[in-house]
């Protein structure tokens, strides 16, 4: 499993920036490896979002971002706002002990 985590500071409308993130959700999740992802607003600061999307391995992901298609999709992401993506691999995972005992 990998996840690309990219954090965005968005200059439009958060409706137009969610609309986009839609569209390119919508695409990736029928690709081949790639179970999920979710968009995070920042709490306190209404620019600041995290898109944070899971994959089986790094093939996958490069699968999907090398296909002709995927372009417009990306450029469509920038459009409302910049970007710092990064592709990363696990290393550390956390349950808390109430969580761990509420999925008993």
């Amino acid at each position: 499993m990998v996840t690309f985590i990219n954090r965005f500071t968005v200059h439009a409308s958060p409706e137009e920036f969610e609309k986009t993130s839609a569209d390119t959700g919508r695409y990736v999740a029928d690709r081949d490896g790639f179970p999920r992802y979710t968009l995070h607003q920042h709490a306190e600061d209404p620019t600041r979002w995290v898109n944070i999307a899971h994959w089986c391995d790094a093939h996958a992901f490069r699968a999907a971002a090398g296909a002709p298609s995927f372009p417009q999709h990306a450029a469509a992401a920038r459009k409302p706002s910049t970007s710092e993506p990064g592709l990363y691999v696990p290393r550390q995972h956390v349950l808390g002990e109430r969580a761990a005992t509420e999925d008993r």
